[in-house]
């Protein structure tokens, strides 16, 4: 078989968007898969980006990764959360039609004309002096690579529940893998299971929708990809629904719980805090009569609908009878059973930031596989490691992001320095510098990046420019225009506003947090005609120009912040320094900067326990 500069194993959202970049930078990549019908599966609920997670998704796309395109293509509905706080807190959300997502992962790796795909199980590594060589697979095939980047997800080792009643794979209907988390371990990698799980999906012709709460997309300009695509995907818009789950619902749950994998000692791994199941909910908080869920529809053409927020393992027929105590649910027929699922992961603190292994060299690892949830959370880290492999293959510089640069490098920087205790889910609370990383500059901080190593396009590069220069005339324009108070106080006092007592610039109005710029476009005809010339995207040039106007001393003032930090990000510590030895460090920072070996003394700085006397010792040790 043919040797490749690069190999991916699976093709889940980590794998898809690490084996399309490492391809479009120029290696020759394989993606093996076990099943080419699958790839870009979206597992649990058929929706992209949310609070946070949307940050990702503009950040992988101004990186010049897929999902945004993917997703801005094949959505049924497009929402922008958290509109009513600041602009650091809005999220873009989006349903897909799952079948059609898939469809067109399956095409864009298609179009890669450096990347092959092969269906097939990967069982075994090749490893040889401490550096990956290659695979073996089911059939028995062994190729070789100069770096492999492991995106297995839950299918190493996967068992999954459904009440008592325990089946093994990595997706329903879908087999486990075996042999490469032993060999791993044997290797010296640290493995431990953690578990995931996910909902009932119901036939949309058995349920009562008209006695559930609309929730309605919206139609303006926003969407994931910055490339001037069109702003909507072709297919039919459709809402999703709002219900809630009663006491009598809780009752037939409750009465299952010493059936309940999760209560009857059969599931022994670490569940997500931030996502739990029904009746994790229901013992958690028994003080609650009742718990939202959404109803979500799987595509554009099916009867299929995911119940978001009723994750289950207990047996089929409590999920059932449960479900029909919920008056518009009375007649739910499902398609098929929640389920918990039980899977092998690796420690993420044996990273490099690159995402390569410090134990295995040559092999990178992406998604779950490192400890994290959700599609997004997969696909930054695929993005990354997948561009990274590419470099250490040409023996081009490391492609790291920093935690002021983008949510990317928060949640990387937190797998490698934190560790995990449970599945890591990205939040915006995670982050020290959200008013840099909004969701509407990603490609002004990331995209020069991508274009240093060569994954932007000449058009989004072009397309950037125009944006920044169009944005700040914009800027200019209303930082200079001069406003009249006989001009604008009557309509400053028909919104009941306070007029002004001197004339201004208009930039001052900007200021005032009752005024948007729509609100002023239309008291001041020269506003209106400035944005009016913006050929193309204005609406997305007026509101980045609004938010740097609106907030500019805040971003001003974090920016600073983060400057003086990241100083210490720069300041490396010596290789080899027996930590054990340094006595002047407490035992806590002794055994965990020995078992984590940090960089820098501001990676050092962020492990749990290092205390602020542990930094002065290393800065000492430093040089500094």
């Amino acid at each position: 078989m043919p040797h490749y500069d690069i190999i991916v194993i699976g093709a889940g959202h980590a794998g898809c968007e690490a084996a399309a970049a490492a391809a479009r930078l120029g290696s020759h990549t394989l993606l093996i898969t076990p099943d080419m019908n699958k790839i870009g599966q979206m597992s649990c609920n058929p929706a992209v980006g949310g609070i946070a997670k949307g940050q990702i998704v503009r950040e992988i796309d101004a990186l010049g990764g897929r999902m945004g395109l993917i997703t801005d293509r094949t959505s049924i509905q497009f929402r922008m959360l958290n509109r009513s706080k600041g602009p650091a807190m809005w999220s873009p959300r989006a349903q897909s039609d799952r079948m059609r997502f898939m469809e067109a992962w399956r095409e864009e790796l298609d179009s890669e004309p450096l990347l092959d795909l092969w269906q097939d199980t990967v069982t075994r590594l090749t490893l040889k002096e401490g550096r990956v060589r290659g695979v073996e697979t089911q059939l028995g095939v062994r190729f070789s690579a100069d770096a492999v980047i492991l995106t297995a997800g839950t299918f190493l080792s996967g068992l999954m529940h459904f009440g008592e009643l325990q089946i093994t794979g990595g997706r329903i209907s879908e087999p486990a893998t075996y042999g490469i988390s032993e060999q791993l371990q044997e290797a010296g990698i640290r493995t431990d299971r953690m578990k995931t799980g996910t909902p009932p999906r119901v036939d949309a012709r058995s349920l009562h929708l008209d006695e559930m709460g609309v929730q309605e997309g919206e139609d303006d300009h926003h969407k994931f990809s910055y490339l001037d695509t069109p702003t909507r995907s072709t297919l039919r818009q459709l809402p999703c629904y709002t219900l809630y789950t009663n006491e009598a619902c809780h009752a037939v749950l409750r009465e299952a719980l010493d059936r309940s994998p999760l209560y009857n000692g059969q599931i022994q791994s670490i569940g997500p805090r931030y996502c739990p199941s029904i009746e994790t909910k229901i013992v958690t908080f028994a003080d609650k009569d009742r718990h939202q869920l959404f109803l979500e529809p799987e595509g554009e053409r099916t009867n299929e609908y995911y119940i978001n927020g009723f994750s289950s393992s207990l047996p089929l027929e409590v999920q059932l009878e449960a479900l029909r105590q919920i008056p518009a649910l009375r007649d739910v027929r499902l398609y098929r059973p929640g389920y918990a699922i039980e899977y092998d992961f690796f420690d993420p603190t044996q990273l490099h930031h690159t995402l390569e292994s410090k134990v295995i060299a040559g092999l990178f690892l992406a998604g779950q596989v490192n400890g994290t949830t959700g599609y997004e959370e997969a696909a930054g880290q695929g993005l990354i490691a997948g561009i990274n492999a590419h470099q250490q293959v040409h023996d081009l510089p490391p492609f790291t992001l920093s935690r002021s640069e983008a949510y990317i490098g928060v949640l990387i920087d937190d797998l490698v320095t934190k560790g995990v205790d449970e599945p890591y889910r990205m939040f915006t609370s995670r982050a020290e510098y959200r008013i840099l990383l909004r969701q509407d500059d990603a490609d002004v901080r990331l995209t020069p990046r991508a274009a240093e190593i060569g994954l932007a396009t000449e058009e989004r590069v072009r397309l950037l420019e125009e944006k920044i220069r169009q944005r700040d005339e914009l800027i200019a324009f209303i930082s200079g225009y001069s406003i009249r108070p006989d001009k604008i106080n009557p309509q400053l006092e028909a919104r009941g506003l306070a007029p002004l007592r001197q004339g201004c610039k208009l930039i001052d109005l900007v200021l005032r947090p009752q005024l948007t710029l729509s609100d002023l476009s239309e008291m001041v005809p020269a506003l209106r005609r400035a944005i009016e010339a913006i050929p193309s995207r204005r609406e997305e040039i007026a509101e980045c120009a609004e938010i740097l106007i609106k907030y500019s001393g805040y971003i001003q003032r974090e920016r600073e912040q983060a400057e003086k930090l990241e100083r210490l990000e720069y300041v490396f510590i010596p290789e080899g320094l027996d930590y054990a030895e340094i006595q002047a460090l407490s035992t806590e920072a002794r055994q965990k900067l020995d078992r984590i070996r940090p960089r820098t003394i501001g990676q050092a700085s962020r492990i749990p326990g290092i205390s602020p006397h542990d930094v002065s010792v290393l800065l000492v040790l430093s040089g500094r």
